[in-house]
């Protein structure tokens, strides 16, 4: 399973990464979302969904083995993160970061709330 993006299809509006944290984190701060919305300028109107692959890269690089998968999806182990960041570093769509709120990376876990709330079809789950 995946989430398949439909970049055409996005409006922007960020439900996405409401929900998102509404589910993660009891609260509607789009700051935490682990996904990220591109806004494409000068074509008003124009956006790009960015969401975590799950390729693995981010596991690779953690020197503690703190980011482990789990049926195709990549998990962070929040007690064996030591909070180096390499994870960081090593996500080739800039999808994982830290906010300061949180003691760890925050990346998406396929929750599937996005693909659930995003009536355009910008944001699909797949098989």
């Amino acid at each position: 399973m995946r989430i398949k993006v439909n970049k055409s299809a996005c409006t922007g509006c960020r439900l996405c990464r409401q929900i998102c944290t509404i589910y993660h984190f009891d609260e509607i701060n789009p700051r935490k979302a682990a996904l990220r919305i591109e806004a494409k300028f000068p074509d008003p109107g124009t956006f790009r969904p960015w969401v975590c692959t799950q390729c693995g890269k981010c596991a690779e690089a953690c020197p503690e083995g703190a980011i482990t998968e789990k049926g195709g999806i990549y998990y962070v182990n929040e007690d064996k993160c030591t909070g180096c960041n390499d994870c960081i570093e090593a996500c080739p769509f800039d999808v994982m970061f830290v906010h300061e709120d949180v003691p760890y990376p925050i990346k998406c876990d396929y929750c599937w709330k996005c693909t659930e709330v995003c009536n355009t079809g910008a944001l699909i789950r797949v098989d």
